[in-house]
């Protein structure tokens, strides 16, 4: 059941729309269901197991610093052999009471420890995708490994919570325990031996860019991110996001709301980090991040950083073939790869339209 005050956003056309959408249609698959998810985990500061010894959380900082989180260590539910190009595992895993994750890892055939690309979508998608022979085709091609899951208060983690609260109304609690599965996300790949953790990317759309950018702020195993309409700029963001029920908005533009999430703002993370290889693709035509906060976003990107903009969503999918829209992530996170951020700005080709950010 939708919730009435959010059922508006989800029909229309933006980076959660176009972009799902293009790929479903690249890969003969269904449109993602794009119905407002349901939520989980105490919407607190900080959250504690009912016997207050092992579980402590902190939604104050993306960092770990603050929380005691102990994986489970994660049960195999399922493997999908099937296809010649890829073995799909179903892992049911867990570090918070009532929240378990279904990570799908996905890796490529005959290759000996892969390097390996988070995939964060933004709210609210959810796991179908991943499902795809097709889309897992593309993700894995090349050589790499790719771990989906979705991020907090969305999909099969939305439960026990009234139908007020969900994704953005809890936002300081969705980025910071999704920022922190990330790293629990990497920490689990490492015990697993099968993929190398000396090549890891993130390619974030929306949301899943915000977190993505939360996350490689607090964590040097990301080497290299692809951001695509990173949510970002709150008080611009929450004033004009086409993704904000009119009758809700009130309520985030208050002091009160802004001031519980300006730590995580990407704009305040962005600048600061140090991961090697970062790129920005912008679509002009997306509503759910306004032009003013894009703006914004543009203007702190780090200098390591290139920036792409495109019109519609027509011209990212023509720059990104395929769908999956993995390539530039991979061809960062080979051994040899060198960034020139000297570099004149890159003509259009294999690593797309950028511009080089001048400082």
């Amino acid at each position: 059941m939708f919730r009435e005050s959010s059922l508006f956003p989800y029909i229309r056309s933006d980076i959660a729309g176009t972009v799902l959408l293009l790929s479903a249609l690249a890969f003969g698959q269904n449109a993602p269901s794009q119905g407002p998810a349901r939520p989980a985990a105490p919407s607190t500061e900080q959250s504690k197991a009912p016997d207050d010894n092992a579980f402590v959380e902190s939604y104050l900082t993306p960092s770990l610093d603050g929380s005691n989180l102990v994986s489970d260590g994660g049960l195999v539910i399922e493997t999908d052999d099937d296809d010649p190009h890829f073995v799909r595992d179903v892992v049911r895993i867990s570090w918070r009471p009532d929240d378990p994750i279904d990570l799908y890892v996905i890796k490529p055939t005959g290759v000996s420890k892969p390097p390996v690309i988070l995939y964060l979508q933004t709210f609210p998608s959810e796991t179908d995708r991943f499902l795809k022979a097709d889309f897992c085709r593309a993700l894995t091609g090349k050589g790499f490994a790719v771990v989906g899951f979705v991020s907090a208060l969305t999909g099969q983690r939305y439960h026990s919570r009234p139908m007020k609260e969900w994704f953005v109304s809890e936002l300081r609690e969705s980025l910071t325990v999704s920022a922190h599965d990330v790293q629990m996300v990497l920490t689990y790949l490492s015990t697993r031996g099968d993929v190398d953790m000396n090549r890891v990317g993130i390619f974030g759309e929306g949301s899943g860019a915000s977190i993505a950018i939360l996350a490689a702020a607090v964590d040097p195993r990301i080497k290299s991110l692809d951001l695509v309409d990173p949510w970002g700029d709150w008080p611009e963001w929450m004033k004009s996001s086409s993704s904000i029920p009119e009758k809700e908005r009130p309520e985030y533009v208050k002091a009160e709301f802004q001031e519980k999430i300006a730590p995580l703002d990407p704009v305040k993370w962005l600048p600061k980090l140090k991961t090697s290889s970062i790129r920005l693709q912008f679509i002009d035509a997306d509503t759910v991040t306004p032009t003013a906060a894009r703006q914004k976003i543009e203007e702190v990107v780090p200098k390591q950083a290139r920036v792409a903009d495109f019109k519609d969503g027509q011209a990212f999918a023509a720059a990104n073939p395929g769908g999956a829209g993995l390539d530039w992530l991979k061809t960062t996170l080979q051994p040899d790869f060198v960034h020139d951020y000297a570099a004149h700005d890159a003509e259009p080709g294999a690593l797309g339209s950028e511009k080089k950010v001048q400082r």
